[in-house]
């Protein structure tokens, strides 16, 4: 697949804005609460670029975690809605585990959380409040995170777990559709260069995590899913420990389709992030 930047749209393809990060002299950082002292929530400058963002659905088949870093399967849940947050930790955590454990053959699959987003135009995300999409261009872990999440989620076992190949992989899909609003665009993680990816901090009360922001790359080849329906789960790999090539790394973001209807219902997703581990 060329990674070549297409100038003008071929069928299947929209152009829309994504916004990047501006190159930055000062450690980028990025608090979940309202900071201290007036301080800004991010000192990260957007740099936004209109780029081709290519239709998946043709090559849904051809695409996988460990060549492109994304990939799409079929799946319904037993729990319509997600209304009750007991039946998500109960019913869908083991089914993403047992979703992950067929199609990454992973001997063991820990589901550690999950996040609920419902679009309100005009207002910014607030972790502990209404999730909003995210719409700047990042990865969820980094080379140093990644490692991290296993030693806070599963101290006692890290150091063995650490020692096989591990992933950390969302699992992301609507929670009604069709999806016309503030779809989810993915990169091809081989069109992405390691100098690409930016490290932030990301300042909870009680840590401080990391996250990949990514700068701006005509070289980027960019996917999505038109109107993606509630069966239908795009698993993204935020992290592999594996260093033979494979993907690691999926930049992703939501966007503005500009051929979006004005009356679109507001996006509603639910995404659920898991560490997949590999015996050494």
């Amino acid at each position: 697949m060329s990674t070549t930047l297409i100038s003008q749209p071929e069928a299947g393809t929209l152009r829309a804005v994504l916004n990047y990060v501006a190159p930055s002299v000062t450690r980028l950082r990025n608090f979940t609460y309202d900071p201290p002292d007036g301080e800004p929530r991010s000192n990260a400058v957007p740099d936004p670029r209109e780029v081709p963002i290519h239709d998946l659905r043709p090559i849904a088949e051809e695409v996988s975690l460990d060549e492109h870093g994304f990939g799409i399967v079929r799946h319904r849940s037993s729990v319509p809605g997600y209304e009750d947050d007991a039946d998500i930790r109960e019913v869908v955590y083991p089914e993403a585990t047992r979703l992950l454990q067929e199609i990454t053959g992973a001997d063991r699959v820990h589901v550690f959380d999950h996040t609920l987003r419902r679009r309100v135009p005009g207002q910014e995300d607030r972790s502990g409040g209404q999730r909003q999409p995210v719409t700047r261009v990042h990865v969820d872990q980094t080379e140093r995170s990644g490692p991290q999440r296993v030693r806070d989620l599963l101290p006692a076992e890290a150091d063995t777990l650490l020692r096989g190949r591990v992933q950390i992989i969302n699992l992301w899909r609507p929670i009604r559709g069709p999806v016309l609003d503030a779809p989810l665009a993915m990169a091809d993680a081989r069109s992405v260069a390691a100098r690409d990816l930016v490290p932030a901090d990301l300042i909870y009360p009680d840590r401080v995590g990391e996250l990949y922001y990514a700068r701006y790359n005509p070289a980027h080849r960019w996917f999505y899913m038109p109107a993606m329906q509630p069966d239908e789960v795009l698993l993204l790999k935020c992290f592999d420990s594996a260093t033979d090539g494979r993907a690691r790394f999926v930049p992703h973001t939501a966007f503005i389709d500009p051929s979006a209807p004005a009356d679109a219902p507001p996006r509603e997703s639910i995404e659920l992030r898991a560490l997949v581990f590999h015996r050494a």
